[in-house]
């Protein structure tokens, strides 16, 4: 798994870790390697963004899917699912007390939310997901989750997104929408403001989270 996942250089008194996880298609069996340009598009974003999480605390990783596709089958466990559980394992592992947030793009937002009930993982923040009508919600259960669609995604559907935002409200601990005006889907264009919203958004659902964490903590002192 190691090999997959680049992790940051883990801060000085760590607060926590962002993973990110890149977008694919509904069906591939295509490997997934550095020239993939749905991984470049998220690797621009993971370098913009490790400086100034580390800054704040936080480590940042990015995991290489193994296979580019979704590839759902009936019982079966779609291909980024089971890499990003074994991913958060291997991490849970290592960093057992830091919370992770997971900040996911299209196949990747929709992995993120499958995968939110893993140990440590305290939120979702989705950019430009993809999230059909009857994607479960389950796995949010008392997660936090974002979700940031462009208005003008031909790709995905920010109606779906919504949609999909306002079911997640009944389990999830807080929910909020975000429409980027005029942004499209893979996140070149405009791309400041994708980096930008996606780095407020990931520092605000850890730092609701860490509240949350310790009032609980206080009530049972």
């Amino acid at each position: 798994m190691h090999d997959r996942l680049t992790l940051s250089d883990v801060p000085k008194d760590a607060r926590g870790i962002v993973l990110m996880l890149h977008g694919g298609a509904e069906y591939s069996q295509r490997p997934v390697d550095h020239r993939s340009l749905a991984l470049r598009r998220t690797r621009a974003m993971f370098r913009s963004l490790t400086e100034p999480l580390n800054d704040a605390g936080y480590a940042v990783g990015l995991l290489r899917f193994v296979v580019k596709g979704w590839n759902a089958e009936p019982g079966g466990v779609p291909s980024p699912v089971r890499d990003a559980r074994l991913a958060l394992r291997d991490l849970h592992t290592e960093h057992p007390d830091l919370p992770v947030l997971l900040l996911g793009h299209s196949m990747g937002a929709r992995t993120s939310v499958a995968v939110a009930d893993e140990p440590g993982v305290v939120g979702v923040v989705g950019l430009a997901p993809w999230f059909p009508a009857d994607e479960p919600i389950t796995a949010l259960t008392g997660k936090h989750l974002v979700t940031v669609h462009g208005s003008r995604d031909r790709i995905t559907s920010p109606k779906a997104s919504r949609i999909f935002t306002e079911r997640a409200a009944s389990v999830a601990a807080s929910v909020n929408y975000l429409a980027l005006p005029g942004r499209g889907h893979y996140m070149l264009s405009g791309a400041g403001d994708w980096n930008r919203i996606a780095l407020t958004e990931s520092l605000a659902v850890l730092e609701n989270a860490t509240c949350a964490a310790s009032r609980r903590g206080d009530e049972t002192a």
